[in-house]
């Protein structure tokens, strides 16, 4: 079932190239709910067991995946998401069977990578998650769209060429027989090649997470995107560093995690503080989301960096219901840019006009800012009582961000939806027919495991505490 949840989106892809105009929005629609149907029963089932075998035997290595705790809820929010970017592209796309089929294939390679045991199958997946983004980007960009396709790409080209030296530097100095987690756990590298193969390892995860100041590829890629925001949904999933740390990073290099860790906590909370406060100067309200998106990242970061089980926990609560209400929030900017033709955050009144809009985008804020209730909350929390025990000082500094959270958020909301509106304005249309969905069901998933967060920490907390064995309880 793990093998059919993973291909089945590309399959789902390939399919659309030979499917009749008429019937490619029901393909892709299907193919999408029927993933995450598969992706339901494997939670039912309790996860998969690993499944290893041999794939270019010579080079050592494996196809090895498994879905449990926090890759299956990763994979579950990645398939959601992915249903709904289908469900609004179907609508507002033109003849929309080149994005459903990116849509698809990039799904593909966010589940790969949560699933993937096997270092180079983990870049292969990596890489291949990159391409569709690059084609949303090239396609259905804006103006100055291959000025950031290139800046995107030269980032995570470069940060996953030093990931796979890194991998290799781990199989030939650990003498591991494969690249498979499970071998080279059994045969570790020590002293301080750890360390200067977990540096290169976490450039790449730092990009991807991003981390500043590796970040700056990010506002532009959001920006120059469609105005959807259907490729950023997309995007924000491929914000997978935060779980390569957390999967591979603590699991490989145990001994240069701790090492680092004053460091990389430091580094964590300036990101957030810095990312909020930048958010909160901007009146474009993709680049508003990216700099939130890179905020909440911080706080990701601050969590799995602290080694802290409570704060790892939260960390992952946040990496996995932050793309639902973020991507949410994009969808929601492309509405309102539909509407008025401008993503300014300045335009005013929509309120009064749209109620239903606003409405639930309120809410959503709600979730980003971390309102007890709402999913947001519980991660942030966490990561805050956890990393509190590591390191007051730096939770200080980035407990701040929550401040800051509510300042731009609702600075932004105001000046939108609630200033007074132009006089000669264009009327603003409230929410109809799949908009409903696309919002709406979201947002009923952040409120139930903002009220009833139990299912996921059931999940997530026995895979926590695996990983964070390898630390030998230091």
């Amino acid at each position: 079932m793990i093998h059919l949840m993973i291909f089945l989106p590309l399959l789902g892809s390939l399919l659309l190239m030979v499917t009749p105009r008429k019937w490619r929005e029901e393909v892709a629609g299907f193919v999408a709910a029927l993933t995450l149907g598969l992706g339901l029963l494997i939670w039912r089932a309790g996860g998969t067991e690993l499944f290893s075998v041999p794939w270019i035997g010579p080079l050592g290595i494996t196809y090895s995946v498994q879905l449990e705790g926090v890759s299956l809820a990763l994979a579950l929010v990645t398939a959601f998401m992915s249903l709904i970017a289908c469900l609004y592209a179907a609508r507002r796309i033109p003849n929309p069977g080149t994005m459903l089929a990116l849509i698809l294939g990039m799904a593909t390679g966010l589940i790969g990578i949560f699933a993937a045991r096997d270092l180079i199958l983990f870049y292969v997946f990596f890489e291949d998650a990159l391409i569709p983004a690059l084609l949303m980007l090239a396609i259905y960009g804006k103006e100055s769209r291959m000025k950031a396709l290139v800046k995107f790409a030269a980032y995570t080209l470069f940060g996953s060429l030093l990931m796979l030296v890194s991998f290799i530097g781990l199989k030939y100095l650990g003498g591991s027989p494969t690249f498979a987690l499970a071998d080279l756990r059994a045969h570790p590298v020590t002293g301080p090649m750890q360390t200067w193969l977990y540096v290169g390892f976490l450039l790449a995860m730092a990009v991807k997470l991003p981390l500043w100041p590796l970040h700056a590829w990010l506002p532009d890629f959001h920006e120059q995107n469609h105005d959807s925001g259907i490729p950023d949904v997309m995007g924000t999933l491929y914000k997978v560093g935060g779980y390569g740390v957390f999967q591979f990073g603590i699991t490989l290099f145990p001994d240069a995690s701790l090492a680092l860790r004053p460091i990389l906590m430091g580094l964590a909370a300036f990101t957030a503080l810095y990312a909020a406060w930048i958010a909160f100067h901007q009146t474009n309200w993709k680049r508003l989301l990216a700099y939130a998106g890179l905020s909440h990242m911080g706080f990701v970061a601050l969590g799995v960096f602290s080694l802290n089980e409570t704060a790892v926990i939260g960390a992952m609560y946040l990496l996995a219901f932050q793309n639902l209400y973020t991507g949410a929030l994009f969808l929601s900017v492309g509405m309102l840019q539909e509407r008025i033709g401008s993503l300014d955050t300045r335009v005013g009144g929509v309120m009064t006009q749209a109620g239903a809009l606003g409405g639930l985008t309120m809410a959503l804020w709600f979730a980003s800012i971390a309102v007890p209730g709402l999913a947001g909350f519980i991660g942030e929390f966490s990561i805050l009582l956890g990393a509190y025990q590591i390191s007051p000082w730096l939770t200080f500094i980035a407990g701040i961000t929550t401040i800051a959270a509510a300042a731009y958020a609702l600075t932004a909301f105001q000046t939108t939806f609630w200033q007074a509106r132009p006089l000669g304005s264009v009327r603003v249309a409230d929410l109809r027919h799949v908009e409903w969905l696309v919002l709406g069901l979201p947002l009923v998933v952040a409120i139930f495991f903002g009220v009833y967060s139990a299912p996921a920490l059931n999940l997530m907390q026995p895979a926590v505490k695996a990983v964070l064995s390898a630390l030998g309880g230091q």
